[in-house]
């Protein structure tokens, strides 16, 4: 597998920045460009606008003579509704049509179209609605109020007799009305206002609405490109195995074989993989078939889960030496309680499975490279391309297109980098496919977890003090080193760290365990799955223990949260929580912090005689603060859901004798329509910070689903996935 290397240097300038003045305006060609500011994580958030050339790569807006209005997107579609949610904001402030906005990829850059939030350009962690709230309203409001300017000028009248509406100034007295396209001349040459007053919640016409995807049209009639949609001219196709074993190597290949199959035109050695390159895919899946290739399988030949388990419960029993969180003394105060309760929970390593395969075309030559795919991290990739080739930044031409599907596959790089290994070696442009088998079995996993939580309570049951270990593979370590924190992964404790529940002794604590070989990366939310899932069974059991309602036991640690006690609250009462069931049906509720939005889920179950797990209707209720389009966050939170039902049900990557045993779909099972439950969104109306929502939904709905299976059975789920644990049973 080739790993991708650490991009610490460059998060670590990024965050150092103050603030990144990228915003402009000028007339070239009778347009107006404006851009605008997206502060470096932990700058204040303003609008410093700067006289610049309209062509240069900071702009974020553009209106032509026509009134077109031109957004370059600083964020990637991926089906999560960004590229309808975003150009909302911008849309709102600047009274258009937001149907009418032509969006374009922004090109790689990590300074100009960095996600403030995290101080590189990307897309991810549940960020894009949080980063550019108020940046892009400031936008929209600061081209509308310029705009509105030039039209009072030309009319000899005060700018508070102008609106703006619908594309154009209207001059209210005399019902003069001139189109933004007619301005843009004008407003060009005006200074922008330093502050702009930005609308009122109860003047928005946009925001809090629902809005149709604006992307949707494009995907039914074929329109819309996607990596793999890339055609440059003489292309030819690559089929590519890498060696079957975590670190092992290429020993030999059959060329002259793979070379007779027709339509075969070269075979591309690596290291540690093998491409046959064709005139079309189909030849070269056979010529990759004749090759026969064969494998060094290295030093990690005899790995297996068991292996890889059986060190991460060793590693639990030391104390780890990064201390997350430490209230009170929560050792102390566990001895000295009337009881103590202990469990132990393992997460298995997972695997992205995106619905488009991996894939990258590349043409590399000595005078440039240009490179076609779905990426959501744009600079940091043209970067590995730059250090992979000796090239310079001018020489790397990335085309950024739709993903389809990323789940943050897509956040790495490695597959760019093979692509251009490969491309180093073929004359024409070639695109380098991976196998839905490849795909899967040189994934870059979620990290196998291994959580250990103890727990002090009174005679009543109620927890005194709460140790939470944790002991897993360190993402941050490989991606971004300066984030980590007194040897602290951030990612890794999230949702523990910050586990909403009022305990006043609580120590949680971190040890990296790094399984041999094997790559790791972010999932549809990392920490945060997997805290969620331990923190949320083990208040389960602690109130079983107390033979406690499960939600009462909750809300009575909740007084000082009431964001979380709310969506509690509201989930129960929407799912008619207490209301008797059937035999082996049950309900069971979770609660997840994350990203900065509240989730509470409950979920209703069935299991029949034989043991088989059918979730029948999950509640769901979130508060994310503003909202900007309703259906982008039931749609996330639908998504979401069924997303973290199929890993909680089926996912599992497991390995024998070094190598990943599942290959498709077959055996790394996603949920099928037939057995998707019924899902209710409720969305908490108020006017707080908004908060991401791409991942918590995936969070929440695994404790949920086993703490319904036990309220169902009596068996408690502390290993996912479910699987057929209870048909063993």
């Amino acid at each position: 597998m080739n790993h991708a290397p650490s991009a610490d240097s460059e998060l670590a300038s990024s965050s150092r920045r103050e603030f990144l003045k990228v915003a402009s305006i000028g007339a070239v060609g009778g347009s107006l460009l404006l851009g605008f500011v997206m502060p470096a994580r932990g700058a204040q958030i303003r609008d410093t606008l700067t006289e610049g050339s309209p062509f240069a790569p900071n702009a974020f807006l553009r209106i032509d003579r026509a009134g077109k209005v031109t957004f370059v997107m600083p964020f990637i579609e991926m089906g999560q509704g960004t590229y309808t949610s975003i150009p909302m904001l911008l849309a709102e402030e600047l009274e258009v049509n937001v149907d009418q906005i032509a969006i374009e990829h922004a090109p790689p850059d990590d300074v100009v179209y960095v996600n403030p939030l995290i101080g590189v350009q990307m897309t991810g962690g549940s960020t894009a609605i949080r980063a550019s709230y108020l940046p892009l309203r400031k936008a929209g409001a600061t081209a509308r109020v310029m705009l509105v300017s030039a039209a009072a000028k030309r009319w000899s009248v005060d700018a508070a007799s102008c609106r703006a509406e619908n594309g154009t100034v209207v001059h209210a007295p005399s019902k003069r009305r001139l189109s933004y396209g007619q301005l843009v001349e004008d407003a060009a040459k005006l200074s922008a206002p330093q502050e702009v007053a930005l609308k009122e919640p109860r003047d928005f016409k946009l925001i809090g609405t629902p809005h149709h995807r604006l992307d949707t049209s494009g995907k039914v009639d074929g329109s819309a490109k996607f990596g793999i949609d890339s055609r440059p001219a003489g292309m030819q196709f690559a089929v590519v195995a890498a060696c079957p074993t975590f670190g092992g190597k290429l020993a030999s290949v059959d060329e002259a074989k793979a070379r007779a199959v027709p339509g075969v035109t070269q075979v591309v050695r690596l290291d540690d993989a093998v491409a046959v390159v064709a005139r079309h895919t189909w030849a070269a899946k056979q010529g990759l078939a004749a090759a026969d290739p064969q494998w060094d399988l290295g030093p990690n030949a005899q790995l297996s889960t068991a292996d890889i388990s059986a060190r991460l419960a060793a590693a639990s029993q030391q104390p780890g030496a990064a201390v997350a969180r430490h209230d009170g003394d929560a050792a102390a105060a566990i001895a000295r309680a009337a009881k103590r309760v202990d469990a132990a929970y393992e997460q298995p390593f997972l695997a992205h499975a995106a619905m488009e395969p991996m894939n990258c075309t590349v043409h590399v030559t000595p005078q440039g490279c240009d490179i076609w795919l779905g990426t959501q991290i744009p600079g940091l990739t043209q970067k590995a391309v730059m250090q992979a080739t000796g090239l310079k930044r001018e020489q790397v031409r990335l085309h950024n297109h739709l993903l389809g599907g990323g789940f943050g596959r897509r956040l790495e790089f490695d597959g760019t980098v093979r692509a251009v290994q490969i491309g180093k070696q073929v004359a024409t442009p070639v695109q380098v496919i991976w196998t839905r088998e490849e795909d899967i079995q040189h994934d870059m996993y979620r990290p196998y977890y291994y959580d250990r939580l103890s727990a002090g309570v009174d005679a009543a049951g109620k927890p005194l003090a709460w140790s939470h270990r944790i002991c897993g593979s360190s993402i941050i370590a490989r991606y971004s080193p300066p984030w980590i924190k007194d040897g602290v992964d951030p990612d890794a404790v999230d949702g523990s760290a910050n586990m909403p529940y009022g305990i006043s002794d609580l120590h949680v604590d971190w040890v990296a365990q790094e399984p041999p070989g094997v790559p790791t990366a972010f999932w549809r939310g990392v920490g945060v799955t997997r805290g969620t899932f331990a923190v949320e069974s083990f208040i389960d059991e602690l109130a079983f223990n107390a033979k406690q309602d499960p939600l009462a036991y909750r809300l009575a640690l909740l007084e000082k949260n009431p964001r979380s006690k709310a969506v509690l609250q509201i989930a129960a009462e929407r799912s008619g929580w207490g209301k008797p069931l059937n035999a082996g049906q049950g309900r069971g509720i979770a609660l997840c912090i994350g990203f900065g939005s509240f989730i509470a889920q409950v979920l209703e179950v069935a299991v029949d005689k034989d043991g088989a797990v059918s979730p029948k209707r999950v509640w769901c209720v979130v508060d994310c603060g503003v909202v900007v389009n309703p259906d982008t966050v039931r749609a996330q939170m639908e998504s979401g859901i069924i997303f973290g039902l199929s890993a909680a049900l089926f996912g599992e990557i497991t390995i024998k004798n070094g190598r990943v045993e599942q290959t498709n779909f077959g055996d790394y099972r996603v949920l099928r329509i037939n057995e998707a439950p019924a899902i209710d969104v409720h969305i908490v109306k108020n006017q707080e910070a908004p908060g991401g929502i791409g991942e918590p939904g995936t969070s929440c709905v695994m404790p949920a689903l086993a703490n319904a299976v036990f309220a169902a059975t009596g068996k408690r789920i502390r290993k996912l996935p479910i699987g057929g644990q209870l048909q063993a049973a």
